[in-house]
């Protein structure tokens, strides 16, 4: 196991990119890993975890470290996760964003996901603020990804 595939790695820059909701330790990132379906891709102080299930993939978490973004990083895995989940057979993909993280949701919508239905007080953020959870989804068949 490389250092980037390392869980406690991959939880402190879950933690540094996600203080809202609350981050995921290495033992949620390993169980997740260990899961069905599941595929872990990565980039210097970036990753994405997906899985792909019959013909749907969800991508479950996608975090680039807060001093390394807009640098394409993020462009580049959810691209990867498109091509991945097209070669694992999967013909939609998901993803759920906090409706208040706009970068998250420009990048989604400029590579062509669209707002599928909503998760009313989904996240609480740290004072306990309910956030809704916007579900997106787009189809794969197609793979083209801009940062």
């Amino acid at each position: 196991m490389t250092a980037a595939q390392d869980p406690a790695a991959l939880a402190e820059i879950h933690a540094a990119s996600f203080r809202n909701p609350r981050p995921w330790s290495a033992d949620e990132i390993a169980a997740i890993l260990s899961g069905k379906g599941a595929f872990l891709l990565t980039e210097p102080q970036g990753f994405l975890i997906g899985r792909a299930i019959a013909d749907e993939a969800e991508l479950l978490t996608l975090a680039v470290a807060p001093d390394r973004r807009r640098q394409g990083i993020g462009a580049r895995l959810l691209a990867a996760f498109l091509t991945e989940s097209a070669r694992l057979g999967a013909a939609t993909a998901f993803l759920e964003v906090a409706a208040g993280n706009a970068p998250a949701l420009a990048l989604y919508r400029r590579n062509g996901f669209t707002e599928a239905g909503r998760r009313r007080g989904y996240y609480r953020d740290a004072p306990g603020e309910a956030l809704d959870a916007i579900v997106m989804r787009r189809p794969i068949q197609a793979v083209s990804c801009d940062s």
